[in-house]
């Protein structure tokens, strides 16, 4: 099932951000793409000319933010909150780093929220077409009041309701049906109110 899909595998990285009243701000966001994934982006943007797979400065200038240039209006991102009340609205990506690891690119972003106290949260970053699989790796910032749990996908399931959906052969599913979802990690938050 899902042959066409991912083409691109990320792991991901959170680190919650909070104020000093303690309140939730904004969620960092780290992403390190796959080695061949990493390559096509250096070979593309003409990066690395000698290989060695690390970037001088202005390498780095010029790969900062290239995965959140081409946003198409009403995208948002690969990464949902939710609370008890629903959906939290997300602040536009802004790009902080962007390096190479081990010949893997690692990129870092910050997705602001309207401030708001640590509460009962879920969080699921994932790719809505399902072209990148982001496997959630780690969680910090957390405040020591608050029990995190990483949820992982039903990967049988999921391709079982991708094959309900018509299979995986059709491309056109995974934009239109946007199967993302099925195969998104999911972080439960549960954070004891301070007195």
């Amino acid at each position: 099932m899902a042959q066409a899909h991912p083409h691109v595998f990320v792991d991901v990285a959170l680190r919650m951000l909070s104020d000093d009243k303690g309140r939730l701000t904004g969620v960092e966001v780290t992403w390190t793409y796959d080695d061949f994934f990493s390559l096509l982006v250096l070979e593309d943007r003409g990066l690395d000319p000698d290989g060695d797979m690390n970037l001088t400065e202005m390498e780095r200038g010029a790969l900062m933010g290239f995965d959140l240039e081409h946003w198409e209006p009403g995208f948002e991102g690969a990464m949902f909150i939710y609370d008890m009340a629903g959906k939290i609205e997300l602040g536009a990506p802004e790009a902080t780093f962007a390096d190479m690891d081990g010949g893997r690119i690692v990129t870092r972003h910050i997705r602001p929220i309207d401030p708001m106290p640590f509460s009962e949260l879920t969080l699921r970053p994932y790719d809505p077409s399902y072209y990148a699989a982001l496997d959630l790796v780690e969680v910090t910032g957390l405040p020591s009041a608050c029990k995190s749990e990483i949820i992982q996908p039903d990967t049988k399931a999921a391709d079982a309701k991708v094959d309900a959906l018509g299979g995986a052969g059709m491309e056109a599913i995974f934009d239109e049906v946007q199967v993302g979802i099925y195969y998104a990690d999911e972080l439960r938050v549960s954070c004891v109110a301070s007195s």
